[in-house]
Formats: C-alpha cells, sequence, structure tokens
C-alpha cells in the first residue's frame, strides 16, 4: 500500500505528514531512518521544504509474518481500503502464540488478504479473550494502526458488551469503580486490589430472568479481563466463566452445559481514521446469549 499526497501548500515535509497525511511521530521516524519517505520520486528527509504541486508518497508495506496465513471462514462485518471488522467467535485466539502458531484470527484474516490479493498485515486494534465472542476491529496498515491507537488512547472508540450474569443486580444501571491488579505470577488471572490500576465499567440491566439477567458492559478503562472481574467482585460473574465463576454460578452454568463465558463484543462506534465520519459496527453473535 502506498500513501499520496499532492501538496497544496509549501513547507516542511514533516508537516505534511503530520498534519494532512495524519501520520504519527513514531511511524514518521520509523520511515525516515528506512529512507521511505518520497517527494517526486526522490527520498527526501522531514525537513525538505515542499512546493505547491509536489507529489508526497510513502510505501507502507509490511515485513512477512512469523505465523503463515491460512484458508478458514471468517465473518466480515465491515470492510474498505483502511480498516477491516470481524465477528470473531467463541474459542479462538486473537494472534498466534509460542505454542499455537496455527488456527487463530491473525491466520485467517492473512489468509482472506492473500486470497483478496490486499497487500496488508494484521494490526489489531481491540483484542477478546479467548472464549469473548463478537467485533473485532483491525487496521490494514501500520499507519491506520497509529491513528486508531490514538483515538482509542483519546477514548474515541466505544465499546459496548452484552453479557449474562449470576444472579440479578440490584440496580437497573450503575458504574463499579474497582481497581484492579494482576495475582502473583504464575498465574495469569486479575483480581481486585486496592493496589491495582484504575478501572471502571458501566453496566445496565436489559432483562431480567430467573437466577440471572443479561447486562449491557462499557468499560470506560481497558484492563486485562475487566468486565469479567468486575462482574464477579459484585457478586454476579459472567455465566460459564471458569476463571472468575464462583461456585453457585459455576453449578448454574453445568445445569446448561456452559463451559465458557456468554460475554459478547457486541457493538463499537468510532470516527473513521481517514474521514473521522462516525462508523458504527454490531456483532452478529449476540443471538447466542
Amino acid at each position: 500500500m502506498e500513501l499520496k499526497h499532492v501538496a497544496g501548500r509549501s513547507g516542511r515535509l514533516s508537516s505534511f505528514l503530520r498534519e494532512e497525511m495524519k501520520m504519527s511521530a513514531g511511524l514518521m521516524n520509523r520511515l525516515k531512518w528506512q529512507e521511505l519517505l518520497f517527494v517526486n520520486g526522490v527520498p527526501r528527509h522531514t525537513d525538505f521544504q515542499v512546493q505547491p504541486g509536489d507529489v508526497i508518497t510513502v510505501p507502507l508495506d509490511d515485513p512477512a509474518p512469523e505465523y503463515p496465513a491460512e484458508d478458514g471462514e471468517i465473518s466480515i462485518l465491515y470492510e474498505d481500503d483502511h480498516i477491516l471488522a470481524v465477528d470473531k467467535p467463541a474459542g479462538m485466539l486473537i494472534h498466534p502464540s509460542r505454542s499455537r502458531l496455527t488456527g487463530t484470527l491473525a491466520n485467517y484474516v492473512l489468509g482472506y488478504f492473500q486470497k483478496t490479493g490486499q497487500k496488508c498485515a494484521f494490526h489489531p486494534i481491540t483484542r477478546l479473550d479467548r472464549d469473548t465472542f463478537g467485533v473485532v476491529l483491525l487496521a490494514k496498515n501500520a499507519h491506520i494502526h497509529a491513528i486508531l491507537n490514538e483515538f482509542h488512547s483519546q477514548g474515541r472508540l466505544e465499546k459496548i458488551y452484552h453479557g449474562l450474569v449470576f444472579g440479578n443486580f440490584r440496580e437497573d444501571a450503575g458504574v463499579i469503580d474497582a481497581p484492579i491488579a494482576r495475582m502473583p505470577l504464575p498465574s495469569l488471572l486479575r483480581y481486585v486490589n486496592q493496589e491495582g490500576k484504575p478501572s471502571v465499567t458501566e453496566f445496565r440491566v436489559l432483562e431480567r430472568f430467573g437466577g440471572y439477567c443479561k447486562l449491557a458492559l462499557r468499560p470506560v478503562t481497558g484492563r486485562t479481563h475487566q468486565l469479567r472481574v468486575h462482574c464477579a467482585h459484585r457478586g454476579h460473574p459472567i455465566l460459564g466463566d471458569p476463571q472468575y465463576g464462583n461456585a453457585e454460578s459455576m453449578a448454574f452454568s453445568q445445569q446448561f452445559g456452559l463451559e465458557s463465558q456468554l460475554l459478547c463484543a457486541k457493538s463499537l462506534r468510532f470516527p473513521h481514521p481517514i474521514t473521522e465520519e462516525i462508523v458504527e459496527i454490531q456483532s452478529k453473535l449476540d443471538a447466542k446469549l
């Protein structure tokens, strides 16, 4: 992929990259040292004086990943030249690990890009636990990845999850404000601890049933396992959660054959990285709840 811009003013190349082309400082510096910033086809440094009518081009080819592309089914919710959003099923890892290099979302997306002739790489913006299902947003190159990560850090990506939890919240809506810390190694789990990082979740009860209820959850912060930890902290673990469930919720879940958490990344709302028009994407897997 290549970024291209025709200058309508004069100024330093770095100002065009930063303002008109919305390039992050980190990516700009990396491309500068690789001599991949071109004006009228000639490599230039960031202090080069650009004139009106000059053509700025930046190739954005990603290095080959260390895992294979695979032909696998992916459910596409949205796609354009810059981003891809898919519905990840429960039980699928987002990215390969040391112990597993195949069968992940990254393998299948890379296979899809190759099959459709797209010179794109796997750049996840949002991530889900293996057994959480729903919307995952991906950038198609490092430039778009940097823009969306900045939006994310600014709180401009609004994520809503739906989940079934054990028992019933007394309130119809509220906020869970409880810091989260990592348990001592070798555990990978988290727990509420006053020495942990600030963690805030907004919740709203959507439906009440006998012994459980359906919630809409918005993570104001983005800690690992945050929604699962916060619901368990309130005494209402997510149904089917084998790691944060209590004895009562696990017994209830086993009655219905639930072996993984019933938590869905239901919707994602964010400004488009190029146009900044609002994009809203909805998972189709919410029916599982």
